[in-house]
């Protein structure tokens, strides 16, 4: 049977990021993709030009009717939108048995924020604690760690702390770290952190990279990899998908969502 993998995440009308990067990338990983949607968007490749957030209770409304009918074998989350809706969203992780991988996204690289308020705190407090896996890039890290994050050391340092705060493991991405560094994961897991180089970095100005990432990390959790092998076959498919991204508007380029799973970058 096909398992299906759920993304609770924004609209992005580009297809770059988002529900719509994550449902491309389900499906390309051999999985049925399910979606509820937290926040609408005016977007393209250039950026962000006007957000509207869903209310909490429309996003539990559509979380209660789907998992009333269908089963996932592994969620994501992306764009939240709101403290209630990451509450809400928390209460129903909670109740639920397969694994989440929480993607904190709060701001674009260009354009308007995609959310209101500060979500740091109601992260830390509600939704972070029964996550399987938390994916922060560096900026995002630092925000949830308290702490600036430039070095390798410094990524290690915040993931142990996000760790600490209930989550079964954290992967701090490094596209954002500095110098040689760039590039570089750092994956704490089973109380021990690991880097986990790129076999190749690529060089661009790309758009949807941490949707992509956290929705094929998912896909593979609900083929049944154990975390650290989840993590490892999907960063080898990103560098593909990035290798041979797409040219299809005027700014920042799409991953390839329809890279080769298995297929060298």
């Amino acid at each position: 049977m096909v398992p299906i993998v759920l993304t609770v995440a924004g609209s992005d009308p580009s297809g770059g990021a988002g529900l719509q990067a994550d449902l491309k990338t389900i499906h390309r990983h051999g999985a049925y993709g399910t979606a509820v949607a937290t926040l609408i968007t005016a977007q393209n490749t250039c950026g962000v030009e006007r957000v509207e957030v869903l209310s909490a209770e429309l996003v539990r409304v559509q979380l209660d009717s789907l998992l009333d009918d269908m089963v996932p074998r592994a969620a994501k989350t992306g764009a939240l939108g709101s403290p209630d809706i990451v509450r809400d969203v928390a209460a129903v992780v909670a109740e639920t048995s397969f694994p989440w991988v929480v993607d904190p996204v709060w701001a674009p690289s260009r354009g308007q924020p995609l959310s209101t308020g500060d979500l740091a705190d109601v992260f830390r407090e509600h939704l972070i604690p029964h996550a399987s896996l938390v994916t922060p890039n560096a900026v995002e890290a630092s925000q949830l760690a308290d702490m600036p994050i430039r070095t390798l050391e410094e990524a290690g340092v915040a993931a142990s702390r996000i760790a600490s705060m209930g989550a079964k493991a954290v992967l701090v991405t490094g596209g954002h770290l500095e110098g040689a560094a760039r590039g570089t994961d750092v994956l704490f897991c089973e109380g021990t952190g690991r880097e986990l180089p790129a076999g190749l970095v690529v060089e661009g100005d790309f758009h949807g990279t941490g949707c992509a990432l956290s929705a094929a990390i998912a896909s593979r959790l609900a083929f049944g990899d154990e975390i650290p092998t989840a993590v490892a076959r999907a960063k080898v498919w990103l560098e593909g998908a990035l290798a041979h991204a797409l040219s299809v508007g005027k700014g920042a380029k799409p991953v390839n969502h329809l890279w080769d799973v298995g297929s060298k970058p």
